[in-house]
């Protein structure tokens, strides 16, 4: 793999640090209404009301060295180039993501992992990090086996929940990132963002939050003294299944010079169409989180009534969360996500999930259709098994991304599955009970610590 450079050496005169942009006018506006309009005012040109897709490589100059479309805000006032270097559409997405999030600025990748390595881009040799323990599979996969060998940047991997644990790990001048999500991905730890800004910056460390799982919808590091956000936009932001995009976000300038400069270099860059597509997404965030928060909420009610073949249930939003208060306090949501473990272990998942109709089993989250997956031996697989068994990422954890189908139908669906659940765990008393393999161990199409598979969401 690319050997990342130990930090990104930014020119003096970097030629995105730019002139702020002036979004005046929507600072008293709401949410839903940010979301509609800031960068996407009728084109000055044809009057169309919707962002156009602007597909060209490349633009034409004015003159040798000077750029068309330096009066245009989606440029930044920079003018157009090249399309590595900007482009009108991913322009107006990312304007218009910064004001939902909150943010001065926001910069777009091609994947939530391409977001990911630009930030791993920022550091220097011999810097430390420290992250949460629950972190998502490919994130995880990506510290340890390419950031930290080949970059010689160290990581320590920790509960933030456990008191004195964050504190313990953070080195003064060393440690240079925080990193967390919150609720955790797959079993939905809630880390009090707050707390954890607090502690990074005694330590002159700066916070990071993946908030892929809540959106800009649902919850607000920044106001929560978070330093840079972190989406995977294929998730819910997109919530259609049809773009892989990432993003970046900050109110420092600093760091956004050398995201922009990265972005550039690199050359990891979302395309246009996919930019439009995540842009049309974004005008209904705030209308499908709120009916996946409502529908996830009466499926986790559901799974946690059946005890005689659920185990537990972690859904942030019910009261027997453990971290349900401190969710509370930094939401204005639930969100979508649930994790459940099942009785009768491999079998008992196993039937679950196959028996589904309107649960998707496939990997990846967010969408408007419901999905359900295996952690052990889909997105998770390439954690250790060891790390997987702390984390409690075992063989009968069962993770559903709830869409926002009718709530009828999918408690039928639902029910019909926890049936064929139970009907496996009294059969056999489980896989290695029979002498079978289990469905992680390597046969099939799951993935291993290689990397050859596992860690799409």
């Amino acid at each position: 793999p690319h050997r990342p450079p130990a930090a990104a050496s930014v020119p003096a005169h970097p030629p995105h640090a730019t002139m702020s942009l002036d979004t005046s006018k929507y600072k008293d506006m709401k949410f839903a209404t940010r979301i509609l309009h800031v960068g996407q005012e009728p084109d000055a040109v044809t009057g169309a009301v919707t962002v156009p897709i602007s597909m060209a490589s490349t633009f034409a100059q004015k003159s040798p060295g000077v750029p068309t479309g330096q009066d245009s805000h989606l440029s930044y006032f920079e003018g157009y180039e090249y399309q590595r270097t900007g482009n009108p559409t991913r322009g107006a997405f990312e304007q218009a993501l910064a004001a939902a999030e909150g943010a001065k600025w926001c910069v777009a990748f091609s994947s939530g992992m391409a977001a990911t390595s630009a930030i791993m881009h920022t550091l220097d040799k011999g810097d430390h990090i420290v992250s949460i323990d629950d972190v998502y599979g490919g994130t995880q996969r990506y510290f340890r086996r390419v950031v930290g060998p080949l970059a010689d940047i160290k990581f320590d991997f920790v509960d933030f929940n456990t008191e004195g644990e964050l504190a313990g790990a953070l080195k003064p001048e060393k440690t240079k990132l925080v990193w967390v999500e919150s609720p955790t991905n797959p079993t939905l730890k809630v880390s009090d963002i707050a707390k954890a800004a607090e502690e990074a910056h005694k330590a002159g460390a700066m916070l990071v939050v993946d908030n892929t799982f809540m959106s800009p919808a649902l919850q607000n590091p920044f106001e929560l003294g978070a330093d840079i956000v972190l989406h995977s936009i294929t998730k819910f932001i997109n919530g259609h299944s049809d773009v892989v995009m990432g993003a970046v976000l900050t109110n420092s300038d600093e760091v956004r010079a050398k995201l922009r400069f990265i972005q550039n270099g690199i050359g990891a860059t979302p395309s246009p169409f996919d930019c439009y597509l995540a842009l049309r997404g974004l005008k209904t965030l705030h209308l499908r989180m709120a009916q996946h928060s409502k529908n996830a909420l009466a499926i986790a009610e559901l799974l946690e009534s059946r005890t005689d073949i659920v185990e537990k249930v972690l859904y942030p939003g019910l009261p027997s969360h453990p971290d349900h208060a401190t969710h509370r306090k930094q939401t204005k949501g639930d969100g979508a996500m649930i994790t459940f473990y099942v009785r009768g272990g491999i079998d008992a998942a196993r039937a679950f999930l196959e028996t589904v109709d309107l649960f998707v089993l496939a990997e990846s989250l967010g969408a408007v259709e419901s999905l359900c997956e295996s952690p052990a031996i889909m997105t998770h697989a390439s954690v250790p098994k060891e790390m997987r068994e702390k984390l409690g990422i075992s063989d009968s954890l069962i993770r559903l991304s709830v869409g926002v189908e009718d709530i009828d139908d999918l408690k039928r669906d639902i029910e019909k599955a926890l049936a064929a659940a139970a009907a496996a765990a009294g059969g056999a008393g489980g896989a290695a009970g029979r002498g079978k393999r289990a469905w992680w161990s390597g046969e099939g199409g799951g993935g291993g610590d290689d990397g050859s598979g596992g860690a799409a969401g």
